[in-house]
């Protein structure tokens, strides 16, 4: 099946991507290949922006769940995340491409201020920019910031890469047999509860007609097969033809 081919588009890694095989924390020789995989979309000639979590560092729902205050949990959460932007920004420097890493959260020290107009220009000028601090609000994920900066940048389509290879109709780590989907529409992931990303960032890509793309980030040269056509993902989308 060919799937269209998208310039602009936002990736979206789970903070558990840039662990590696490991517990917690940040594993340079993963974030080193994610970083390649970016590369070489780009000189694809794809226009990417990113957008990183913080789960391998600070999980704020967990932690809220253990006893920390939400709100707080949620900027320490969001804090971790600058910190997995910093070291894509490092991996992808040492390779010789050129990034910036905007923050919700200003820290000018580290990195710039969200400015759209900004990153937009950012992006016109061959960069790579790399959102991070979320929406820089508690009580939002970093889902949610992946689909509201989509929508910011005029992106194509927003991908999201995680460690299995599409939507299922259930967890296919629990279930034996669970059906993969190749497209499915934003409203059946709705109703259905099919865990592509949090219910409010499914609604916004719903309204500004930004198709999902779910694949594997593990699988090594998988972000350029898919955006090629090739790969094996999910496409969720306004309709579940092409």
């Amino acid at each position: 099946m060919t799937r269209p081919r998208f310039n602009r588009i936002l990736l979206k890694l789970s903070g558990e991507v840039l662990m590696g095989q490991g517990q917690f924390g940040i594993d340079p020789d993963t974030v080193a290949r994610v970083a390649g995989e970016i590369a070489e979309a780009k000189a694809a000639g794809h226009e990417l922006c990113v957008v990183v979590g913080g789960g391998n560092i600070f999980r704020g729902l967990a932690a809220a769940a253990k006893g920390f205050e939400r709100t707080s949990a949620d900027y320490m959460g969001m804090l971790a995340t600058v910190m997995n932007a910093l070291a894509v920004q490092n991996a992808l420097e040492q390779i010789g491409v050129d990034t910036r890493v905007q923050s919700a959260i200003p820290m000018s020290t580290v990195c710039e201020p969200f400015i759209r107009r900004r990153a937009e220009r950012h992006m016109e000028k061959g960069r790579i920019v790399i959102f991070a601090a979320g929406t820089g609000n508690p009580y939002f994920t970093t889902d949610s910031a992946a689909a509201l900066r989509a929508a910011e940048m005029n992106c194509d389509a927003l991908f999201k890469g995680t460690s299995v290879d599409g939507v299922y109709d259930a967890d296919p780590k629990k279930v034996k047999g669970a059906r993969r989907y190749d497209r499915v529409t934003f409203n059946k992931v709705l109703s259905d509860d099919l865990k592509v990303m949090d219910a409010s960032a499914v609604a916004l890509c719903r309204d500004n007609d930004i198709p999902i793309v779910v694949f594997n980030i593990r699988e090594q040269g998988n972000l350029l097969k898919v955006l090629k056509g090739e790969g094996t993902a999910t496409i969720v989308q306004n309709s579940e033809e092409s």
